[in-house]
């Protein structure tokens, strides 16, 4: 990929875990970075730390501030705030309006804000933090795994799209990552993820090599690529045992 030395990069839901890991590493790099978050107290000493910009509010609609922190020119977008959404059929629906305004409409609205330029220039990196849950699927968390499925699906479209004017699409998908969003996913997290679960910067990590090679899927988790190939070639065989997941869940937790 070259150097990022320069470059303008913008990371949401910086405020911990694999956002700020990933402002950390482009800051490392060379890179003008603004952190984004909701609240503004979370992302300032980040950005003291990295000599970055903290800019707040909704990610949705950071575009605009971000670029004019930057002078003008975001080279890097990180669309990683995302929503851990418990829950099943049943959940309320404002837990699905918010998952899927969150997980996939402000990537959405963000690529809305970023295209025009970066097409005219012919470059750009659109970075979706999305989960191992968004190829595969998690238990106890439909929200969850349908809307990252969604925020998968889009970046596919952004890569397919508009990969030949210049555009370079990266998909994250991690299984267990130690931060709050872990903490979130409860018992079934600690059934599933927790065992492996590895550190941000690990994710970091996977993040640049994958730009290094121009690959879209970032797999920290090298296993997922065997587990995703297994759900493709016999999907009824994949689901059959993840039912035997769901019920050991079941049986160990109470649900």
């Amino acid at each position: 990929m070259g150097t990022v030395q320069g470059a303008g990069v913008v990371v949401t839901g910086a405020g911990g875990g694999i956002g700020a890991a990933l402002a950390r590493r482009f800051a490392a790099r060379g890179a003008r970075v603004v952190v984004n978050d909701l609240d503004l107290a979370r992302i300032e000493p980040l950005a003291k730390e990295i000599g970055g910009i903290a800019v707040a509010g909704d990610a949705s609609g950071t575009v605009d501030a971000a670029r004019e922190a930057l002078d003008g020119t975001i080279d890097v977008y990180c669309a990683n705030a995302g929503l851990a959404s418990p829950g099943d059929a049943f959940a309320d629906e404002d837990v699905w309006a918010a998952a899927w305004d969150v997980n996939v409409m402000a990537h959405v609205r963000a690529a809305r804000a970023l295209l025009p330029d970066w097409l005219e220039r012919g470059s750009g990196r659109f970075v979706t933090t999305a989960s191992a849950a968004g190829l595969l699927t998690m238990i106890g968390a439909a929200p969850y795994s349908v809307t990252k499925h969604g925020a998968v699906a889009f970046a596919e479209w952004l890569s397919l799209t508009y990969r030949h004017r210049g555009i370079k699409v990266h998909a994250i998908c991690p299984q267990g990552v130690r931060t709050d969003m872990l903490t979130a996913a409860g018992s079934a997290g600690e059934l599933v993820l927790a065992p492996g679960a590895i550190e941000p910067d690990a994710v970091a990590d996977a993040l640049f090599e994958a730009m290094d090679a121009d690959r879209f899927l970032v797999l920290p988790h090298p296993e997922v690529a065997d587990y995703y190939q297994a759900r493709a070639a016999d999907p009824d065989r994949w689901m059959r045992g993840m039912n035997r997941l769901q019920r050991q869940w079941e049986e160990g937790s109470g649900a």
